[in-house]
């Protein structure tokens, strides 16, 4: 495990155990208390039984603030002994006694850290990035969540009874009944291939109405596309692109569309349909797919 994560793991949850000494860290951590002080001050920049003062100095400058706690209650879940002992150690840190902070909270509870660890109310913490990500990362990252989980839905679908994938399912008006998975899974497939069509200057010819479709030819028309749609958005996002335009002349008239509305607009209607799909698939008993939430993706990736 990264040892900066490791660490934060064994000070965070020992931020309640009394008996979590510098050397009590430094076995949890294996590694003798010398080794596991000059090894925590290089990635961390202080010790460990120092980020753990911090961070419980934080916790109760929120208290102080946020709570109607008795400041010696809060005082001895922070490790002190006596009301004076953590008097002075806050006014040390905060530059204010407790009870002034109480009244009237000087500026934000977070004290210098080189770390970027805090405490994060209500019981836990907060790290810092790994790395910067940009809004251009989000677009992306959502758009190949949804081309990964349509795959896998198009995929799982073979394992779902016909009465349920050519079933009616409720859905808000976006598509012409009956709503069926099967219809939403071919919907979103042609939605990139539209889309594609429409940047490309392509024709493009809208599906008859309830057109019968296999999921072979759903699978092997979406190898095709959601791998393009995925390049496509990516380019836009290197090149930050967004808000240039082209004609879509799937539209009748044609009107001129950017790319950042073109995505918003796929990841917005897709989202709908994905969650009809999911929603029938778990109430057929697939539940292993979650609800479509794309947060666990994006954490992943």
């Amino acid at each position: 495990m990264d040892l900066f994560v490791a660490l934060v793991d064994v000070v965070g949850e020992s931020l309640d155990d009394a008996s979590a000494s510098g050397a009590e860290l430094a076995r949890r951590l294996h590694l003798s208390r010398f080794h596991c002080d000059r090894i925590a001050t290089a990635v961390a920049g202080e010790t460990p039984i120092a980020l753990r003062r911090r961070l419980l100095l934080e916790r109760a400058a929120y208290q102080l603030a946020g709570t109607d706690r008795g400041i010696l209650d809060i005082a001895v879940d922070a490790g002190f002994g006596s009301h004076e002992a953590f008097t002075r150690a806050f006014s040390r840190s905060y530059g204010t006694t407790p009870k002034q902070w109480r009244r009237q909270p000087t500026h934000p509870f977070f004290l210098d850290a080189p770390s970027g660890v805090h405490f994060h109310p209500p019981a836990g913490l907060r790290l810092p990035a790994r790395r910067k990500v940009t809004s251009m990362d989000i677009v992306t990252g959502l758009a190949e969540h949804h081309v990964s989980l349509l795959g896998e839905l198009i995929d799982r679908a073979r394992d779902i009874s016909p009465d349920i994938l050519d079933g009616p399912i409720p859905a808000p008006d976006l598509d012409e009944p009956p709503v069926t998975p099967r219809r939403m899974l071919d919907r979103m497939v042609w939605q990139l291939e539209m889309w594609l069509a429409a940047v490309a200057a392509e024709p493009f010819e809208f599906p008859e109405s309830g057109r019968a479709v296999s999921l072979g030819q759903l699978r092997d028309r979406y190898d095709i596309a959601g791998p393009r749609f995925l390049e496509l958005v990516r380019r836009v996002s290197a090149e930050n692109t967004f808000d240039e335009t082209f004609v879509d002349s799937t539209c009748a008239p044609p009107k001129v569309s950017s790319f950042g509305s073109m995505i918003a607009h796929v990841l917005t209607f897709a989202a709908v349909r994905r969650t009809l799909v999911v929603d029938a698939f778990r109430k057929a008993g697939m539940t292993d797919l979650g609800y479509g939430d794309p947060a666990p993706f994006l954490a992943r990736s």
